[in-house]
């Protein structure tokens, strides 16, 4: 079966990996994670495979992983897709988000140091730049990047999986739903939690990053809407 439904993949570099299996599957989580891939669109191992010049092997073992993440359903017939799902669970995983990154940000607090905060800086005006330029995919990643970043600062790394399991269920509703707003954040509240970091303010970091996944929430307007949309096409 031919994938219906164009889409476009984030390459991972390939550098950074001791196999063509990790590479595979970084590749299309990511792509997942930023929403390259629309919720509904089917996906088959050879269109991938295809894709990104590999055997189907390392694109079989790939999705069977981002199965087990929910980031795709494979049924009976080995029809492959990203999910598409409802109004009530994107709120649902949105609030998930806020309990485990506040959690995790608190938890990464005495580990941030000065040289830490310049890099969150750098993070920070990258966010800005992909967005005014209207890059929603790189705009998604950098976002990831900057929490990705102050949260792995702790070295006991128990959140990180979940949270990155919420995004990845997020990314593809959270694309859609991006590519139809005009202004993304009236608050940068990056700039607020990298103060709090600055502060040593535990409280303040857990309400910036409260604020601003509530505030990412926020934008997303016609949640109902656009998920009729994509049921329907």
């Amino acid at each position: 079966m031919k994938e219906k439904k164009s889409y476009s993949l984030s390459l991972a570099n390939k550098k950074d990996f001791n196999n063509i299996n990790e590479w595979v599957y970084q590749t299309l989580r990511t792509s997942i994670m930023c929403g390259e891939i629309r919720p509904g669109v089917a996906l088959t191992i050879r269109g991938l495979a295809e894709k990104l010049d590999v055997s189907s092997m390392p694109v079989r073992e790939a999705l069977r992983r981002l199965a087990s993440e929910s980031a795709v359903d494979i049924t009976d017939s080995r029809r492959v897709v990203v999910p598409l799902i409802s109004p009530d669970k994107f709120k649902e995983l949105f609030s998930l988000r806020i309990l485990l990154e506040t959690h995790a940000a608190e938890l990464a607090l005495p580990y941030i140091s000065g040289s830490h905060i310049e890099e969150l800086k750098a993070l920070d005006e990258a966010v800005d730049a992909s967005y005014s330029d209207g890059n929603i995919v790189s705009g998604s990643l950098a976002n990831q990047a900057f929490h990705r970043y102050i949260y792995k600062q702790n070295p006991v790394q128990v959140c990180m999986p979940m949270i990155e399991s919420l995004w990845l269920q997020l990314g593809p509703f959270a694309r859609v739903a991006l590519s139809k707003i005009e202004k993304y954040y009236e608050y940068d509240r990056h700039k607020e939690a990298i103060d709090a970091i600055q502060q040593r303010d535990a409280f303040a970091l857990r309400r910036a990053i409260e604020a601003d996944i509530r505030d990412g929430l926020s934008v997303f307007k016609n949640i109902d809407k656009i998920y009729q949309d994509l049921k329907s096409s």
